[in-house]
């Protein structure tokens, strides 16, 4: 786990760290870029990653006021070298070689905004930053947590189609941040400590498009419909619950900095060859009649990207599911298991909204 390698580079020498999780083998040089790094949610995630044990490099990229925050978290003693570059003329540079890049760029939601109002500025910044990745670093892993993950993800990819650079085993929407709500508000419902809890999360990034199983949750509680009903509402309503108890000061950036720390560092694992490494994420996959869905993936070693799942209306889906993780990316996406009743239900009700934003991010690259 990510805070257990901060742990461990706060308490140990660095010939531990740089060994830890490998044996006896070095941890190879790993260059993370940040684009949006001045931001809410890039400032904490640039922290986060340069407490992150298998960065070597870590490139943060903004706008502006990027050299203040990478002075500022360059003198941090751990391993990383940290660079920070600002404006388009210098996008390529942080670029350059980059094996994960993760977008947090955009403008934050605001009280009584949809993550659909955020749509065209924020689609227009994510497609200039795709375009320039498929030109410096197209092999990379694309972590997008810029809003609205349904619409931008897609956008993603279809920018890296037309560059010739596509691969759907390297480009996630980190929805990682639905999986931590839902084990923290799981928890407290159950009573069980939240370190134990599990629970996927699949569908999309937005509103009634998150649908947590609780149904396969672990540990087992014998919660009552209602409160399934209530823990699943308030997954979904997280972002805007946290916008509104700000006053208009800001959204979930603490938290999503910390979900998107997460997730990177479990594609760089995956990228190191460590086994078992699954998360939840909207990736392209054959779960549903969807392009894109969210639900486990599998990521380690190499291996071409398999699917579960018999709802194959469409060539491919995207969807927040659950992935494993490897060196190519996505070595497996995994089936959703067994629904509820009520999550069958959610699923449904969901596919029209998540295809809709879908249809909006590929009309909008395709412009």
């Amino acid at each position: 786990m990510m805070l257990r390698s901060i742990k461990s580079l706060a308490t140990s020498p660095s010939s531990h760290i740089l060994r830890r999780g490998y044996a006896s083998e070095a941890v190879p040089d790993r260059k993370v870029a940040v684009l949006g790094a001045a931001g809410g949610i890039g400032q904490p995630l640039a922290l986060l990653m340069k407490l992150n044990p298998l960065v070597s490099s870590l490139a943060l990229y903004d706008i502006a006021n990027t050299p203040g925050v990478a002075a500022d978290v360059s003198h941090i003693n751990t391993r990383s070298e940290v660079s920070g570059y600002s404006g388009e003329a210098e996008l390529g540079k942080a670029l350059e070689g980059a094996d994960v890049v993760i977008i947090p760029a955009g403008v934050p939601r605001k009280p009584g905004m949809t993550r659909d109002d955020l749509f065209n500025i924020n689609a227009g910044i994510v497609k200039g930053l795709c375009q320039a990745i498929a030109k410096y670093c197209p092999h990379a892993l694309v972590n997008m947590i810029s809003n609205p993950v349904n619409s931008t993800v897609p956008i993603a990819a279809e920018v890296f189609k037309k560059a010739g650079t596509y691969d759907p085993k390297r480009l996630f929407g980190v929805t990682t941040l639905d999986v931590v709500r839902a084990k923290t508000f799981y928890a407290g419902k159950a009573k069980v400590p939240v370190a134990e809890v599990n629970v996927p999360v699949v569908g999309g990034h937005a509103g009634i498009t998150i649908l947590p199983l609780f149904s396969q949750a672990t540990p087992k509680a014998n919660l009552s419909d209602a409160e399934i009903t209530a823990l699943t509402k308030r997954t979904q309503d997280g972002g805007t619950e946290v916008v509104e108890a700000k006053a208009g000061k800001g959204s979930a950036t603490l938290s999503m900095a910390y979900a998107g720390a997460i997730f990177a560092d479990a594609c760089l694992k995956g990228l190191n060859g460590a086994p078992d490494v699954v998360e939840c994420s909207y990736v392209q996959s054959t779960i549903t009649e969807l392009p894109f869905f969210a639900s486990k993936i599998s990521l380690m070693k190499k291996g071409s990207l398999l699917c579960e799942g018999s709802l194959m209306l469409c060539t491919f889906i995207r969807c927040s599911t659950l992935v494993r993780l490897g060196k190519n990316g996505v070595e497996e996406v995994l089936g959703l298991g067994p629904l509820s009743d009520y999550e069958k239900e959610g699923l449904e009700k969901l596919k029209p909204e998540l295809q809709s934003s879908i249809e909006k991010g590929i009309k909008f690259a395709n412009q």
